[in-house]
């Protein structure tokens, strides 16, 4: 018999620390920290069922990417005890994929559909009878020889999660017993998850440099994470003894992310709209292509967080600059823009 070599200690040092990576998602609600509405409702959901003997109801989470959604979805298998089978909607393409995944399923497992408003319509049908009734009828073969077979599916719960919304058709939004939308965190409850996550990574940071990460991660737990990482790859390299308030903000510039968490291409947008077109309206597939970035990229990454901080306004002619978004971009707003901005409607 071969054996298999003994792991060195730097491998051994790295699988410690990639536990430690995978170890920042929290696996319950007492850990999970912010959208208390949400976790409230879903206590409330999880105690019931769990009182009841069923499974968990279907649930539907929207909100913008990186506010944990996925992370909910983890904890609501922990919590009923449920495994947790996940994928996204591009991936299940035609029904074929979804009765596999459904027929794989054990009682009371929870199935997540990330990106589910991606789900192609053709496939979206078969999940309302899977919803409603735990079964699903698909069709064998082509031609004369086609047939329907009804195949008997396990009580199952399927939570799915969105960033678009109103992408869903009503039919398939009607049949979620629970619709909840996760906000942006506030700078207190990111700066309590940094603090957690550098417990886990062993990384030794103080309330001031926790705050700083915290006012530039947009307030989105993923990125406020990914920050640190990077503040404690910063720390490590260059030999400093301990992390400080100017020193995260020091690592944070190299990143081009000011103190109210822009990034470059923030800043780009807002200076192409004040200088390229005296601050709109103007469309943003415009924008996008002055900017050199993609559009979805422009709609889905950018804008959510420049209008929910007030740089830039959304109106039926196109988006417009706010006084905030040109004082961000140090330009004098035009006297003949202002009262058009002020004029336009939502």
């Amino acid at each position: 018999m071969i054996q298999e070599p003994k792991p060195s200690i730097p491998q051994m040092l790295n699988a410690k620390n990639d536990a430690a990576e995978q170890s920042l998602r929290p696996s319950d609600f007492a850990n999970f920290v912010g959208q208390n509405k949400t976790v409230e409702r879903l206590k409330i959901m999880t105690g019931a069922a769990r009182k009841r003997g069923e499974s968990l109801s279907h649930i539907l989470l929207s909100g913008s990417p990186g506010l944990g959604k996925t992370t909910l979805a983890m904890i609501l298998g922990e919590e009923m005890g449920s495994g947790v089978r996940i994928t996204s909607g591009p991936v299940i393409e035609k029904a074929g994929d979804l009765a596999g995944l459904l027929t794989s399923l054990e009682v009371n497992d929870i199935l997540f559909i990330d990106e589910i408003h991606r789900v192609p319509k053709t496939v979206e049908e078969y999940l309302y009878s899977a919803m409603e009734d735990f079964r699903i009828d698909i069709m064998i073969g082509q031609g004369p020889n086609a047939r329907s077979v009804s195949l008997t599916l396990p009580k199952f719960t399927l939570v799915g999660a969105t960033t678009r919304t109103g992408l869903l058709s009503a039919p398939l939004r009607s049949r979620f017993t629970l619709q909840t939308r996760l906000d942006y965190y506030s700078g207190e409850d990111l700066t309590r998850i940094i603090v957690r996550s550098a417990k886990l990574l062993a990384f030794d940071i103080d309330i001031d440099s926790a705050h700083e990460i915290a006012s530039r991660s947009r307030g989105t737990p993923r990125i406020a994470n990914n920050l640190l990482k990077f503040v404690r790859d910063f720390v490590q390299q260059k030999g400093l003894a301990r992390v400080s308030k100017n020193v995260a903000r020091t690592a944070l510039e190299m990143l081009e992310i000011d103190a109210n968490g822009l990034d470059e291409m923030d800043k780009k947008i807002l200076l192409c709209m004040a200088q390229n077109y005296g601050g709109g309206p103007v469309g943003f597939g415009t924008v996008a292509v002055a900017v050199g970035e993609d559009l979805q990229t422009v709609e889905e990454v950018h804008e959510p967080y420049l209008i929910t901080e007030g740089y830039i306004q959304r109106t039926a002619q196109g988006r417009v600059l706010t006084s905030r978004g040109w004082q961000k971009v140090g330009i004098e707003q035009s006297g003949s823009h202002s009262p058009m901005q002020r004029n336009l409607s939502l």
